[in-house]
């Protein structure tokens, strides 16, 4: 027994705790501490950086919807003899004639061409691509390129304005800003009847550099141009993009027709390339023409003619925010008191023509019939009908009141015209 007992005699021995080593358990403390305050960090640092990220994926910003502020065109105000005779005249303006002088001419173009250096910010290359293969089976790329202006960011992307006929049939488009960055973009809606077009540039495709160098341009008050206002081009009136031209307006009062509505053309003293464009700027920097070579003058095609932006506004913003615009397929004018005295024509819309195959055409509208209601509305100008016009939406149907000359008078008739699309 006494053997067994000391051959099991270790299993009686008390084991002790190891000595505590303080100061290895602080080293090991103070590296816990120190992974915790690093993985804190760089935990930190992530969460800052794909926050935006984030909320793009979980709660993607809607497009916002432009809107552009319209302009009212002035009224004439008719004097009153006898209030005119009442109030007290005011001294004759002295006007002091002072040389401008070569040096001084010269800074005043330096100060033009400042104007519009800051403008071409705005200002980017359209390039529109076409491919396909030819007669002999070999493949083929062509490109087409124009100036487009920057117009609105509607939190998704830039909106940019160009001509439609750039991007014609095009596979795939493109934008080239000032600083050569080339991203690519997406046709948002055009208007077949004026060939403007609005396309988007995603602002994820853009780097922040770019867009710290460029700018959106301001759409300005056309109406208050009159002959001698200073006006600038940019774009690419001289064939190449981000040349400037200054000059002068020569003329306001000139029109041109268009289908479903008449515009104001501005003409210029300024001579640019016959396959130029771009847009007319004022002096604090706004837009108020655009240069479309469609509407110039077909005896000088290189003399800059701009049409009215203020009329057209309106169809500005409707292709920013993707709608398309509403068609009916007229050729119009006003028949003013005068006309109708001297031609014995009702007061109203005057039809010149009917495009073939259009909704208008379609309905029983025909050439010298006067437009005198619209869906229950009077109607006595272009500006009138194009307005109503505009509020509808393709497939929208107006009821059209019409007067046509019989064999001793003219008659109503009423048609109901379905608003379509012009391609």
């Amino acid at each position: 027994m006494k053997q067994d007992e000391q051959d099991f005699a270790f299993i009686k021995e008390k084991i002790k705790d190891k000595p505590i080593n303080k100061k290895r358990m602080l080293i090991h403390m103070g590296y816990d501490i120190l992974c915790a305050i690093v993985f804190g960090a760089v935990a930190c640092f992530v969460f800052v950086c794909l926050k935006p990220r984030i909320e793009e994926w979980t709660q993607p910003k809607k497009n916002q919807t432009i809107t552009i502020p319209k302009d009212e065109e002035p009224q004439e105000e008719e004097e009153n003899p006898d209030e005119t005779s009442q109030q007290p005249q005011e001294p004759d303006t002295v006007y002091v004639q002072e040389e401008l002088g070569v040096e001084g001419y010269q800074n005043l173009q330096k100060e033009l061409y400042a104007i519009g250096k800051q403008a071409n910010k705005s200002v980017v290359t359209v390039t529109g691509v076409t491919s396909g293969t030819d007669w002999f089976n070999t493949p083929y790329e062509s490109k087409n390129q124009a100036a487009g202006i920057i117009i609105a960011n509607n939190g998704q992307e830039l909106l940019i304005l160009t001509e439609k006929k750039v991007i014609a049939d095009a596979q795939s488009m493109s934008i080239t800003f000032s600083d050569d960055e080339t991203v690519p973009a997406t046709l948002k809606k055009y208007d077949g009847n004026t060939g403007i077009a609005v396309i988007g540039v995603a602002l994820a495709d853009i780097s922040e550099d770019t867009m710290d160098r460029i700018t959106v341009a301001t759409l300005g008050n056309s109406f208050v141009l009159s002959q001698g206002t200073v006006v600038i081009a940019i774009g690419n009136p001289l064939g190449a993009n981000y040349s400037i031209l200054c000059g002068t307006i020569t003329a306001v009062q000139n029109k041109v027709t268009t289908i479903d509505n008449n515009y104001t053309i501005f003409t210029t003293d300024m001579v640019g390339s016959e396959n130029g464009g771009g847009v007319l700027i004022n002096l604090s920097g706004e837009i108020v023409g655009l240069v479309l070579k469609d509407y110039s003058n077909e005896g000088d095609r290189n003399t800059i003619t701009a049409l009215s932006v203020s009329e057209l506004k309106q169809v500005i913003e409707d292709l920013s925010n993707n709608k398309d615009i509403p068609y009916l397929g007229l050729r119009i004018s006003t028949v003013t008191e005068d006309i109708s005295t001297t031609y014995n024509i009702p007061e109203g819309v005057y039809v010149k023509g009917v495009e073939m195959d259009s909704p208008a055409m379609a309905a029983g509208i025909q050439e010298a019939d006067v437009i005198v209601e619209m869906n229950g509305e009077k109607i006595t100008t272009v500006e009138q009908y194009s307005q109503l016009l505009m509020g509808l939406n393709p497939g929208d149907e107006v009821k059209i009141t019409v007067k046509r000359q019989g064999s001793e008078e003219y008659v109503n008739l009423e048609c109901s015209v379905a608003a379509g699309v012009l391609q």
